[in-house]
């Protein structure tokens, strides 16, 4: 049995109450595997990454008919803002209907129209969204280049500069350190490991940190960064100063380099 991310945000719990261990978000019109109902209003639920967590009823759409249509359409996925308000008329006027995160998916009606783009939602309504905002949703590399490739992984991480940190977050509104490397290969039609490790089964690999390039990954205990170039990593992280998304060196002459990262490095992992 399947289901629909039917919210902005969806929170995977550790366990069937809202004030349980925030362990991932599945974002709007995502599709995720129903494993079983582990409370009364609760759904134990595994992603198309393979992370498990309970899920509100609330937050999905269940009923398989909606499920199976939705899987069938085209999507776009927001990727130019953090988030987009989907409205019930091409205009800033119209009523609003759903907010979707970047990440979340629409599908497309028809081509756009002065600059708006129809979209339908995943229960079925039909709204509006600025087509500039949207971008192609990939389930394969977006590019066999490595040096595209490359360039667009970092392109992807660098969207979530100035969000804060937030354990277990994967969006604008709150992203952690494996959230924000996950996130940024999904973008670009690369599932990874969600957690910050290299975990077999997934496609990084390790590599020596002499052979580091932009797009490959930095992995500390408990922690992960993405290399961006230059010398510069980023990262999200709940450091007091930091709070989220930030940019250090591991050059020790740049004003950003902090040594106890750079000392505590477990592995370097690449894609490539």
């Amino acid at each position: 049995m399947k289901a629909i991310v039917n919210s902005t945000v969806c929170s995977l719990l550790a366990q069937p109450t809202r004030a349980s261990t925030l362990v991932d978000e599945s974002l709007y019109g995502m599709v995720v595997d129903i494993l079983d109902r582990c409370a009364p209003g609760w759904y134990r639920v595994r992603t198309h990454y393979q992370y498990e967590g309970m899920v509100s009823e609330a937050d999905l759409i269940l009923d398989p008919e909606t499920v199976t249509k939705w899987e069938a359409l085209p999507k776009e996925i927001v990727y130019h803002k953090n988030t987009c308000d989907v409205l019930s008329q091409p205009k800033v006027q119209g009523y609003f209907l759903q907010s979707v995160p970047r990440g979340g998916l629409v599908s497309p009606i028809g081509d756009p129209e002065k600059g708006w783009q129809k979209v339908m939602l995943a229960d079925g309504q039909e709204g509006y969204m600025p087509a500039a905002i949207l971008a192609p949703y990939y389930t394969t590399p977006l590019s066999q280049d490595e040096g595209t490739l490359r360039r667009a992984l970092v392109d992807a991480a660098l969207t979530y500069v100035g969000t804060h940190y937030r354990w277990g977050g994967k969006s604008p509104l709150g992203i952690d350190c494996s959230g924000l490397v996950s996130m940024a290969y999904l973008l670009c039609g690369i599932v990874i490991y969600r957690d910050a490790d290299i975990r077999e089964g997934f496609p990084i690999h390790e590599i020596p940190i002499e052979n580091i390039k932009p797009g490959d990954l930095l992995f500390f205990p408990g922690h992960v960064a993405m290399y961006i170039g230059g010398g510069r990593y980023c990262h999200s992280t709940g450091k007091n100063g930091d709070n989220g998304f930030t940019v250090n060196s591991l050059i020790p002459s740049h004003p950003d380099y902090r040594e106890d990262l750079r000392n505590c490095i477990t592995q370097v992992g690449s894609y490539f």
